[in-house]
This record gives C-alpha cells, sequence and structure tokens, in this order.
C-alpha cells in the first residue's frame, strides 16, 4: 500500500487535485483548447488550469479536491477580470451546491470530465488578451525549454 492510498483511505472526500487537473486538461484539448497548470496572472496570484481556445479565448479553471479546500481558498474571486469563461473542478463525491452560480462547473477524474454547467461568458478588453495571450505563450514556451535542462543555468521566466 502506497502512501496515497493510505491518505485516500483516512479521507475518502479529499480527492486528488492532480488527477481533476489530469482530467480537466484532457476535457480542454477535447474541446481544442491548450492548457497549462499554474499559471501565473499578472497580479501575482496562481491559476490551478488556464487555457487557450483555437480563437484566442482564455479559460481558468479553479481545482477544489475537497470542500476544506473550496472554503480556505477564494483567490478565484478575481479570476474573472483575466478569462472569457471561468470553471471549477471537482469529483463526483464533491458537494456541487457549495459551486458559486457566476462559475461553471466541470465534473472531473483521472481520466476526463465533463461541462455540467457552463460559465456565464466573460469579456476580456482586448489590450488584457493580448497580454495574457504573449503571457501564456512565454510561458508554455519557457516551460518547454525547461525540460530536462537544470535550473540553476536557465534565466528567469516569465511566469
Amino acid at each position: 500500500m502506497s502512501r496515497d492510498d493510505v491518505a485516500s483511505t483516512a479521507n475518502p472526500l479529499i480527492d486528488d487535485a492532480q488527477a481533476l487537473m489530469r482530467g480537466a486538461a484532457r476535457l480542454l484539448w477535447h474541446m481544442g483548447y491548450s492548457a497549462i497548470p499554474e499559471f501565473i496572472l499578472p497580479d501575482g496570484r496562481r491559476a490551478d488550469l488556464a487555457a487557450l481556445g483555437r480563437k484566442g479565448e482564455i479559460t481558468i479553471i479553479e481545482i477544489k479536491s475537497g470542500i476544506a479546500d473550496f472554503r480556505a481558498d477564494s483567490k478565484w474571486t478575481n479570476y474573472a477580470g483575466y478569462c472569457d469563461r471561468l470553471y471549477f473542478a471537482v469529483s463526483e463525491r464533491f458537494p456541487h451546491g457549495v459551486i458559486p452560480e457566476d462559475a461553471g462547473l466541470i465534473i472531473a477524474d483521472g481520466f476526463g470530465g465533463a461541462i455540467v454547467r457552463e460559465s456565464p461568458a466573460l469579456t476580456l478588453a482586448p489590450a488584457r488578451r493580448k497580454a495574457l495571450t504573449l503571457r501564456f505563450a512565454r510561458a508554455a514556451a519557457d516551460r518547454l525549454m525547461r525540460v530536462g535542462e537544470p535550473a540553476v543555468d536557465m534565466p528567469p521566466t516569465a511566469d
């Protein structure tokens, strides 16, 4: 039995955030989006998952592994100013009724996900969209460049 098995046995109401993120990212990919985890926004907050669509639309997904995680973290309230759509990704076991109506809802697991409530459409100013798109592209490119590279040899990153 691994340490993860023990943790999930100890508290079955806590889901694996990495698995939820993987499932949400797979859903986005099937929808034509490219996603990166832990995207740093201009205000310094870190979105769990950010995605860029084929037409330049920006989606942010907030991953919640349990109700305690949801109650302890309100950084998502500022995300609306940085995306066209905002979703929460949770497991089937998560109490869906606590997710605010002004955000969409994705049910996910380690293999995929489904949108069960669409996000209201938000509006980004063109200048902010351009700045976020460039930040997203640089973050993705910098991460790709760091694959296999020693961290000490790399210059500071855009994200």
